[in-house]
């Protein structure tokens, strides 16, 4: 690799590594695209630099600008490198459910954090959606607005669909992922079915989350709950969930989710977090429904580092009755 000119220019182009030990036995083969490998050891690290970019040169955002932002953590962090490398200043808010670890992230790179109830409405005004809104109206601040920015999707057709048909060699057959934003989902499914119409893209859903019911049913019929999984499953729907690229939905639930974090960590050397395991969990009640083998690529949003507090903390572990 050659000398980069900085930190920004190390987005993306992360490894895909085969799965062994953690997977059964199975005509299958699994594959994780590491996204821990980016500078702010996430996916959305590539969403982040895209928006600030293309807000750049719209105008939307001027030299000494304020990037604002409601975010599950890794957009934040992600949006707070950039701001820190290009001398923006970035406000992020942040459900308190959240990790100690992300916030103090948030906080090391810079960035002003406001914390949020978590379990409120989408449209109340205590949500991190509408703190977001209401501090970029009365700041003039750039709203990033990933949960409903083309940019984000576009990040991902112009960078992890490419990636992920190269690296694969054209070789792939189902891409299994969670949906937050649903930027990636909906991006890599855009790239990768121009290519082959007939991949399937796989959505992981945890229990709680609306996006299910409403992906089969056209609503949702539960009322949002709670669970622990951090950066995946909404309350609403937004836009960039694009159901018309999606193929299929599987839940899943937080104790499977978190033991297989640990798990995955113990037989693969992958420091990887629960929405990872997620996916994998997802990934292999999927697995079970296919007979031909196929090669299956699961995304691996993040690292475990900022859930070092909750899934490798024993006390935290038995307190949600997960071990």
């Amino acid at each position: 690799m050659k000398v980069l000119n900085n930190i920004l220019e190390a987005v993306g182009h992360t490894p895909i590594v085969k799965l062994n030990k953690c997977v059964p036995n199975s005509p299958h083969n699994f594959y994780a695209k590491v996204e821990m490998f980016n500078p702010g050891s996430s996916v959305k690290d590539r969403v982040a630099l895209k928006i600030i970019e293309l807000a750049e040169k719209r105008g939307d955002l001027k030299p000494g600008g304020t990037i604002v932002e409601a975010t599950s953590g890794n957009t934040g962090i992600g949006l707070a490198l950039v701001a820190a490398v290009k001398g923006y200043k970035c406000v992020i808010a942040i459900p308190d459910k959240m990790s100690s670890e992300k916030i103090n992230t948030l906080k090391a790179y810079g960035a002003e954090v406001i914390i949020t109830p978590a379990g409120v409405e989408a449209d109340d005004p205590r949500s991190h959606y509408s703190v977001a809104k209401e501090y970029s109206k009365k700041h003039g601040a750039f709203l990033a607005n990933q949960f409903n920015n083309p940019d984000n999707i576009q990040a991902h057709y112009e960078t992890t669909g490419p990636e992920l048909w190269e690296q694969m060699d054209g070789k792939l057959d189902v891409f299994v992922g969670g949906a937050g934003t649903g930027g990636t989902l909906s991006g890599v499914s855009k790239y990768l079915k121009e290519k082959n119409p007939n991949i399937q893209i796989v959505c992981v859903d945890p229990v709680g989350s609306i996006l299910y019911e409403t992906f089969y049913h056209g609503k949702h019929f539960t009322p949002p709950g709670k669970y622990e999984v951090e950066g995946i499953g909404e309350d609403m729907l937004p836009e960039n969930v694009q159901f018309n690229r999606i193929d299929h939905f599987v839940q899943i639930e937080d104790k499977e989710t978190f033991l297989k974090c640990r798990e995955i960590l113990k037989t693969e050397g992958l420091f990887i977090g629960p929405s990872s395991a997620a996916s994998l969990v997802g990934a292999l009640k999927y697995a079970k429904t296919v007979t031909e083998p196929k090669n299956i690529v699961v995304l691996f949003p993040d690292s475990s580092s900022k859930y070092l507090s909750k899934v490798h903390n024993d006390e935290w572990m038995k307190s949600k009755g997960f071990i």
